[in-house]
C-alpha cells in the first residue's frame, strides 16, 4: 500500500494531502518556544506520536516528522549536536507508529534550513552544508521515512545543497522541495516564484513548491505563476495567516473554513500537493480534506478528528437545509421571481443624530424603492456602524436594508458575534466585502484585522445559514441571511477579478452588487465572461454632480473606471454652471440605467453627498409606489 501511495505522490494528476503544523500543536500543549522541539522525540515521544495520530484521523495522506530543526548546527545551540542521528531516526519512527492503522499513510522526513549563510556570503562551505544535511537525512531514512521534504528555505543556493545531499543518501527517495516567500511575493533573498520553480526543477526535486509565507492568498498568487513553468507536481502548504500576540501567546487566526476554501483554490490553480504550515491544526486539515473532496474521488471517504478530549466525529454529516432563498426577505423574493430590484445607497451619519438620514429613507420608501444600501465604513471613514444603522432604518422606517459588512474591523470571533446578533434582530440582506484599508481614511494609524477576506466571510455566512459555526459546530437553528458580494466589472486585472468572483459564487454568494458603472461595454463584457456561472447582478449607478466628482472617482476610488468621454461631458456641463453639471450627471446615470436594465437583475443608485433627491431623479418613471 505504501508503494501505491508513493506512486500516487509522484502521479502528476493525483491530489495528495499533507498534515499541518507540529510546532503549533506542541506549543498549544504547553511546550514553550525556548525548548528544543526536536528533542521531544526522545524526551516526550507520546506527545509527538499523539499529534501525528490526530493528523491521521483528520485525513492526511502524509505525515511530516518532528525534525525541522534537527540538524547539527541548530541542535548544537541546545548541546545536542551529538544526537543528530538518534533524534531524526526516532522522529521517523514515531510518525510511522502513528500511521500503523493506515499503512497507506506516508512519512516525510522534514528538513529545514541550517540557519547560516553559505559561501560566498557566509562562512559555511557548500561541502559542509552537504555533510550536515546528509547526516540528518541518514537518520530520517534509518527511521523509516518514505520521502524527504525540504521546507521553508529562503536561499535557493542552500536548498540546492539539501537536494544534492538527499540524492546522495538515497537516489530513489522522492524529494519535495519548498521555498518560502514574503508578502511581496519574493523569497527573503529576492527570488521570484518564477525563479523558484525553474531552479528547483533544475536541481532535480520531484515536487516543487512553497510553504509557510504570510498566508494562503500570497501562496495562491505565486502558485498561479509557477504552475505554467514546470511539468513537475507543485505543492503548497501555507500558514494559517500571520500570527498575532494574544496574552503573550502567538496565535494564528485564519479559520479552518478559510483554509479549506484556499485549498480548493490552490488545487484549481494547479497545485496537486496541499497541506498546512504554521498555525494549522488537525481541524484545518480536516476542513481542507472536505474542501478538496469534490475535486478528487479518492477523497470521498469521511475524515475523523479528535478535538481535545472529545470523541472522533464524522465530518461528512449533512448540514441542515437553509431557509429557502425566496422566503428570507422581500429583497430575496423579488430576485427569486426574476423581478427587477431597486436600491439606494445612503452613507450612515458621522455622529449620533440619525434624524436627517431617517427622513431621507422615508422619502425612498414612499417613492417605492425596494431597499436601502448601508455601507460599512466606506473609504475607512468613521461613521455610525452599518448593522445598527440598518436596524434603525428597518425599525423606524419599515424599509428593508442591504447591509454592507466588512472584514477589515473585526476578528473572526467578532464577526461571528455580530452576525448572530444581526440575525436575531431580523436583519436579512448582507453585502459581504473585504473593506477599504485604514490608510485610505482620516485615521491612517488605525489597524486592520483581515482575519479572513470576503470569500472566507461568504463561506462563514453560508455555513451559519446551515446552522454551523466556523468550527463546524451546530448553532441550532440556522440564520436566514441573503448573501450578497461585491464585484468589479472594470478591474485592472480582469482575469483575477473573474477568478475571485467565481470563488465567491462557489463559497455561497446569492447576488452581487457592482462598483459604479460608467461604461456599459465593460459591464456587458463582464456579464458575457461570467454567463452561466454567476448569480444575479445588481448594477451600481452613480449620478455625478461635477467634473471634480468624476475625476475623483476615476483617480482616487479603487475599482471605479470613468471613461474619458464621461469626464469630458461633465467638464463641459461644469463650465456652464453647477446646475448644468448636476443635470448632466443625472442624464448620464439615466442613460446607464436604461442601457443595462435588461442585462441585470437590479440597480443600486448612490445618493451623492447624501442627496437622495438626486438618486430618485435617476429612477425617473421606473419606480412603482406600492
Amino acid at each position: 500500500m505504501r508503494k501505491r501511495a508513493l506512486e500516487r505522490l509522484l502521479d502528476p494528476e493525483s491530489l495528495v494531502l499533507f498534515d499541518g503544523a507540529m510546532g503549533t500543536m506542541l506549543y498549544s500543549k504547553g511546550v514553550f518556544i525556548n525548548q528544543c522541539y526536536d528533542e521531544l522525540n526522545v524526551r516526550a515521544p507520546d506527545l509527538v506520536r499523539g499529534v501525528h495520530r490526530t493528523y491521521v484521523k483528520a485525513g492526511a495522506d502524509v505525515l511530516e516528522t518532528n525534525s525541522f530543526g534537527a540538524n547539527r548546527l541548530k541542535l548544537a545551540q541546545f548541546g545536542l549536536a551529538s544526537q543528530v542521528h538518534d533524534l531524526n531516526k526516532r522522529a521517523a519512527e514515531l510518525a510511522r507508529e502513528a500511521a500503523e492503522e493506515k499503512p497507506d499513510v506516508l512519512v516525510a522526513g522534514a528538513v529545514g534550513p541550517l540557519g547560516v549563510r553559505l559561501e560566498p556570503y557566509g562562512s559555511t562551505s557548500v561541502d559542509e552544508a552537504h555533510a550536515v544535511f546528509r547526516e540528518q537525512m541518514e537518520g530520517l531514512k534509518a527511521g523509516g521515512a518514505d520521502l524527504f521534504i525540504l521546507e521553508t528555505f529562503g536561499d535557493l543556493h542552500e536548498i540546492g545543497q539539501a537536494i544534492r545531499a538527499a540524492r546522495s543518501v538515497d537516489a530513489d527517495m522522492p524529494i519535495i522541495a519548498q521555498m518560502t516567500i514574503g508578502a511581496d511575493g519574493l523569497t527573503p533573498y529576492g527570488a521570484t516564484p518564477e525563479d523558484v520553480v525553474v531552479a528547483l526543477d533544475r536541481f532535480g526535486a520531484d515536487v516543487v513548491g512553497l510553504n509557510c509565507s504570510v498566508g494562503p492568498q500570497t501562496i495562491l498568487e505565486a502558485v498561479e505563476r509557477m504552475v505554467p513553468l514546470t511539468r513537475k507536481k507543485v505543492s503548497a502548504q501555507p500558514n494559517a495567516g500571520m500570527p498575532k500576540d494574544v496574552g503573550g501567546r502567538s496565535m494564528y487566526m485564519a479559520s479552518a473554513e478559510y483554509m479549506a476554501a484556499y485549498a480548493r483554490h490552490l488545487v484549481q490553480a494547479g497545485a496537486r500537493v496541499v497541506g498546512g504550515c504554521c498555525g494549522t491544526t488537525p481541524e484545518h486539515i480536516q476542513a481542507m480534506l472536505v474542501g478538496i473532496r469534490p475535486l478528487s474521488p479518492r477523497f470521498a471517504r469521511a475524515a475523523q478528528v479528535v478535538v481535545g478530549e472529545t470523541h472522533a466525529q464524522d465530518v461528512a454529516v449533512e448540514a441542515p437545509e437553509a431557509t429557502p432563498f425566496a422566503e428570507r426577505s422581500r429583497w430575496a423574493a423579488k430576485i427569486a421571481s426574476g423581478q427587477f430590484v431597486t436600491s439606494v445607497e445612503i452613507v450612515p451619519p458621522r455622529g449620533v443624530d440619525a434624524s436627517r438620514m431617517l427622513a431621507d429613507v422615508a422619502l425612498l420608501k414612499r417613492a417605492g424603492v425596494d431597499a436601502v444600501n448601508v455601507p460599512d465604513g466606506p473609504r475607512a471613514q468613521s461613521r455610525m456602524g452599518a448593522l445598527l444603522t440598518a436596524l434603525l432604518i428597518e425599525q423606524r422606517v419599515g424599509i428593508e436594508t442591504v447591509t454592507h459588512y466588512a472584514c477589515r474591523d473585526r476578528n473572526l470571533l467578532g464577526m461571528l458575534s455580530d452576525l448572530l446578533g444581526a440575525s436575531a434582530v431580523g436583519l436579512r440582506n448582507l453585502l459581504l466585502i473585504t473593506g477599504d484599508p485604514p490608510k485610505m481614511g482620516p485615521y491612517p494609524s488605525a489597524t486592520a484585522v483581515f482575519d479572513i477576506d470576503a470569500i472566507g466571510l461568504t463561506n462563514l455566512v453560508r455555513n451559519l445559514n446551515h446552522g454551523r459555526d466556523p468550527g463546524n459546530n451546530s448553532i441550532g437553528q440556522g440564520t436566514s441571511f441573503v448573501i450578497g458580494v461585491g464585484v468589479n466589472p472594470a478591474p485592472i486585472e480582469l482575469e483575477h477579478e473573474l477568478k475571485r468572483f467565481a470563488w465567491k459564487v462557489e463559497a455561497g454568494a446569492e447576488f452581487a452588487v457592482t462598483q459604479p458603472v460608467f461604461d456599459a461595454k465593460q459591464l456587458e463584457n463582464f456579464l458575457r465572461r461570467t454567463d452561466g456561472a454567476r448569480v444575479p447582478i445588481v448594477a451600481g449607478i452613480w449620478p455625478l454632480v461635477s467634473v471634480r466628482n468624476a475625476e475623483f472617482l476615476a483617480n482616487e476610488v479603487p475599482g471605479v473606471s470613468v471613461p474619458d468621454e464621461v469626464i469630458a461631458r461633465m467638464r463641459r456641463a461644469s463650465d456652464v454652471s453647477k446646475e448644468h453639471a448636476i443635470a448632466e450627471g443625472i442624464a448620464i446615470a439615466r442613460e446607464m440605467l436604461t442601457r443595462v436594465r435588461d442585462a441585470v437583475q437590479g440597480v443600486q443608485v448612490s445618493a451623492p453627498f447624501g442627496k437622495v433627491e438626486l438618486a430618485l431623479q435617476v429612477f425617473a418613471d421606473s419606480l412603482s409606489v406600492p
